[in-house]
């Protein structure tokens, strides 16, 4: 493995939760109504199956995403309502380094490469299981890599 304090990308912080239900609803009658999240925004893809809600916490640059999710087709598949904690994104300040070096260092990662996420922001997904090819992965835990806006570089560095 390479010298990790070598290496090509920072990662700056949480930048998202995601947690899964069957019924987003049950699930904004805490995180919304109770605990007082703001919705900032929906999104829906029949290709992801999912059905969220965008929520945050804080502001700025310590403004943390909350995203309330559900399937759209419960039958279908990734069934993002079948792990409640569904995963937990990182602000990362060169995604497409970090991608590259992570590859190159046996990291697996989720069909789909870099895209464009529900937020607007480049993103792509560490697998939650390894295999021989690619032995480092999230142990259980999917876990998403975004792109950080250079105003969260700077406040986050």
């Amino acid at each position: 493995m390479s010298d990790p304090a070598r290496k090509p990308y920072r990662i700056l912080g949480i930048q998202q939760i995601a947690i899964g239900g069957p019924d987003k609803q049950r699930l904004r009658a805490l995180w919304v109504d109770v605990l007082g999240l703001a919705v900032k925004g929906n999104f829906v893809s029949e290709r992801e199956n999912v059905d969220e809600d965008i929520c945050a916490i804080g502001r700025g640059a310590h403004e943390v995403e909350v995203d309330l999710m559900q399937p759209v087709d419960p039958d279908k598949k990734p069934a993002v309502h079948a792990t409640p904690l569904n995963h937990v994104g990182l602000w990362v300040d060169d995604l497409p380094k970090a991608v590259e070096w992570m590859t190159a260092n046996g990291v697996r990662f989720a069909p789909g490469g870099i895209r464009r996420g529900a937020a607007g922001h480049d993103i792509c997904f560490i697998h939650p299981k390894a295999s021989d090819e690619f032995p480092l992965s999230g142990e259980g835990v999917l876990i998403e890599l975004v792109q950080a806006p250079p105003e969260i570089v700077a406040a986050l560095a």
